[in-house]
């Protein structure tokens, strides 16, 4: 058995005890060494496993810890690492930074062979076109996306004219080249489409906007059999 696959077995069987469990019963149930298990109890906790207790006390895993994801089919693997190639290609370069990190955190944890059929995965994303530059930090959407809060926006129009408003942001696409956001515009009283190379500054405000991030999401796609009026 594998180091990985130890590891799941182990938090597999804490899963199953709802009371401390002695150090001694889980290393039977694992079939390794106490030391060995005492070494990979300490490994489960670094990794971020709410396992609590000592030796000579027991142990208990605490509810709402998830079993990481240890194996993957083939096509899993290419999947994922299709698409953090992508993000990594496609996207600024906070999301790209966060998406290394993940893969780093993924692949410290797989069996030595899906480890190795991930590092040989064929599939690539080609050359596009060059993503134009934002001119603010794609944070603070992100933030206000995430915590529902409105957005103070200057936008400069295809014709150069600025405006100021209000919007609430629903969602970030990310197309070739370019990344918009939608959002609920307060001033047109409807859904808009603002370029984030074209947005001049952006601050998040302190409460939240009055309808839910999801609804408008639901709003806004239900909206789109109807001729978009994107600010572009």
């Amino acid at each position: 058995m594998s180091r990985s696959q130890r590891l799941l077995s182990l938090l597999q069987v804490l899963r199953r005890h709802r009371m401390p469990v002695s150090g001694a019963t889980l290393a039977a149930e694992t079939g390794v060494s106490l030391r060995t298990l005492y070494r990979d109890i300490a490994t489960l906790q670094a990794e971020g496993a709410d396992i609590e207790g000592e030796a000579g006390v027991g142990y208990v895993l605490r509810p709402g810890y998830m079993l990481p994801p240890l194996m993957f089919s083939r096509e899993e693997i290419e999947a994922l690492m299709l698409g953090f190639r992508f993000v990594e290609k496609r996207t600024d370069p906070a999301i790209a930074s966060a998406a290394r990190n993940a893969l780093a955190k993924i692949d410290s944890v797989l069996p030595d062979d899906l480890r190795r059929d991930m590092a040989d995965v064929p599939l690539l994303v080609g050359p596009g076109t060059p993503l134009v530059q934002d001119r603010v930090d794609l944070e603070i959407l992100r933030l206000a996306l995430r915590n529902e809060k409105p957005l103070a926006i200057t936008y400069r129009d295809q014709r150069g004219d600025l405006s100021s408003r209000t919007v609430w942001p629903c969602a970030l696409t990310f197309f070739d080249g370019v990344r918009v956001l939608v959002a609920w515009c307060t001033l047109r009283e409807n859904f808009r489409h603002f370029r984030t190379d074209r947005i001049e500054s952006a601050a998040a405000g302190e409460t939240r906007y009055p309808r839910r991030r999801a609804a408008l999401l639901k709003a806004w796609r239900q909206q789109q059999a109807i001729p978009d009026s994107a600010e572009t």
